[in-house]
């Protein structure tokens, strides 16, 4: 189980808390409509992933050729709790909007 430090030490790159929003706010999204939705390359995003993966935060999933990402069902419902509130905190309609672009 991801503890507290981990957690907080994964929120502090812009590029990993908005990731994690996006995933808490969407549910499952594939590395390439994170790359859309964050305007950032995939070698990028993919070892932000990676990150969050081997920390136990999300799981991935493969279908076909892309690789898709969700938040770990055994995340504490603490930290679900945070990005929830973080999620309510900033404008991020602008990330959402390129999701659906």
């Amino acid at each position: 189980m991801v503890t507290p430090e981990q957690f907080f030490r994964a929120l502090s790159d812009t590029t990993r808390l908005n990731s994690l929003l996006l995933l808490e706010e969407e549910g499952r999204l594939c590395v390439c409509e994170l790359v859309a939705a964050l305007e950032l390359s995939q070698p990028r995003i993919s070892r932000h992933l990676s990150q969050l993966r081997d920390q136990g935060i999300v799981q991935d999933e493969r279908r076909g050729q892309w690789v898709h990402y969700r938040l770990a069902p055994d995340l504490p419902e603490w930290a679900r709790q945070t990005l929830r509130a973080v999620w309510a905190s900033r404008d991020l309609g602008a990330f959402r909007s390129r999701l659906c672009a």
